[in-house]
């Protein structure tokens, strides 16, 4: 970062001020002198016609003398710094003024034609060879009684324009380098609020690359660079959880694989060389079975949770009776509601109620949350199943009064693996990942789940499905 884009920026800089500089040495120059050229022929051009109509005519009516005449053109002279000559029509000098930077007039204009210009009004050259240096001309007509008795001549030497095109550089230059030190001001503010801040981002992303997640960006700003900081931090404490949680999850896994397979080979192993009698194996081979059953328990709501992560999970939704799949459901529980003398009641909303949802996905959800409400209810007690329309959705509730769940644990029964302190000594075969299966499947559906539950009292489960 430091040798590559700040480095850039400065030599982008630097060709940005030889470029400036560049241009307006060379294009300045160019586009100024036409137009100031220009400016100063009309400028003389509109002196010489005014004195030529308004004052010279009175020479040729004899009202004023030919001093009269060459005090006037003097004046001419020194206001414009240039050669003023008087001639009669055939280019004979009646009198002249001029500084000493310009040759003597001639006595008469050699080949003099007064339309020389044509639809210009003003001349640019030597004059017939009469200046050694370019100068611009001006030729205006005197008029006497409507015909053009003699002509007044201004001649500028194109060399004073010069001094004018050098302040006028002058101020293009010192425009520029002001212009210069504000882009360096960009430049500064560049480099403290773009650079510095991009430079702190790529250093995160090379902690985080390395494992150092708990590298935090110190870019505070309210703009996107600090948007981005803010968001690259929110992902580093995202992905330190995660890398927190999937250690938490080899560690859970490998716990509740490795109890079932150790007491699986001891047993195994007592029974095979004899340290188990015959009268108790049967005894032993029961509780072998057991773990196995867990050990099948845990992997199927594994590979069911690995549907979800993946993303790929293609519902089959339809419609169907989720009534009649309550009943079902209930029904299975039959059995062990009976060994613990639990009663469930089912109050439906309607004779019929069909939902649009899969049928697979949702009979899991009803039989997770029943066999919870199972597991910790007491004995002697009852498990109210519900259901309730609310305009579009269909609403299910499965309340059981059971141990139900402490406060500070509402919000850890979804994760997986997650068993309360309560639950330990009832759920031995249980393995923490029912209801994050449960949740996933209804938020798969774009439906939520919640629970309401008091300690010693009970819980409630209530999801939304939508309604055919």
């Amino acid at each position: 970062m430091r040798s590559t884009l700040y480095l850039k920026f400065i030599i982008i800089y630097i060709i940005f001020g030889f470029l400036s500089v560049f241009s307006v040495a060379t294009l300045t120059s160019g586009l100024v002198s036409a137009p100031l050229s220009r400016a100063v022929s009309m400028n003389m051009y509109r002196e010489a016609n005014l004195v030529a109509s308004d004052y010279l005519p009175g020479f040729f009516s004899e009202q004023l003398t030919l001093n009269n005449v060459r005090m006037q053109l003097t004046g001419i002279e020194t206001h414009l710094n240039a050669s003023v000559w008087f001639v009669d029509r055939e280019g004979t000098m009646i009198t002249s003024a001029q500084s000493e930077d310009y040759f003597p007039a001639p006595s008469v204009i050699e080949e003099f034609n007064p339309a020389e210009a044509g639809n210009s009004k003003y001349l640019m050259g030597d004059y017939h060879g009469y200046f050694e240096d370019d100068v611009i001309t001006v030729i205006a007509p005197v008029v006497q009684d409507y015909l053009p008795q003699g002509y007044l001549l201004i001649h500028k030497n194109l060399s004073d324009l010069d001094d004018v095109l050098e302040i006028l550089m002058r101020a293009a230059y010192i425009t520029l380098f002001v212009i210069y030190a504000l882009s360096f001001v960009i430049l500064l503010s560049f480099q403290f609020f773009v650079y510095r801040p991009l430079s702190q981002i790529t250093e995160a992303a090379k902690q985080y690359a390395s494992g150092n997640l708990e590298y935090e960006i110190p870019v505070n700003t309210e703009d996107e660079m600090g948007y981005l900081s803010a968001s690259l931090n929110y992902m580093s404490s995202q992905l330190q959880d995660m890398e927190d949680y999937q250690k938490k999850f080899v560690a859970n896994v490998s716990h509740d694989f490795r109890s079932p397979l150790t007491s699986i080979k001891g047993y195994v192993e007592a029974i095979a060389d004899g340290t188990i009698p015959a009268e108790l194996q049967e005894k032993y081979l029961k509780i072998i079975l057991f773990e196995t059953e867990r050990l099948t328990d845990l992997t199927e709501d594994l590979l069911t949770l690995n549907e979800f992560d993946t993303q790929n999970l293609l519902l089959n939704k339809e419609t169907f009776n989720i009534h009649e799949m309550i009943k079902n459901v209930a029904e299975s529980f039959e059995g062990v509601c009976k060994q613990k003398k639990i009663s469930i009641e089912l109050l439906f909303a309607t004779k019929h109620l069909n939902v649009f949802a899969d049928q697979r996905k949702i009979q899991q959800v009803l039989y997770n949350l029943l066999d919870n409400a199972v597991k910790f209810s007491d004995s002697d007690s009852f498990i109210i199943v519900e259901t309730t329309e609310r305009g579009e959705k269909v609403y299910i509730s499965i309340k059981d009064n059971g141990i139900g769940i402490p406060r500070n644990a509402l919000n850890k029964i979804w994760e997986r693996f997650y068993k309360s302190d309560l639950s330990r000594g009832k759920d031995k075969k249980g393995t923490g990942l029912g209801l994050a299966i449960v949740k996933e499947a209804i938020q798969a559906h774009g439906e939520n789940i919640n629970v309401v539950s008091t300690e010693g009292v009970g819980a409630e489960f209530i999801f939304s499905l939508p309604r055919v």
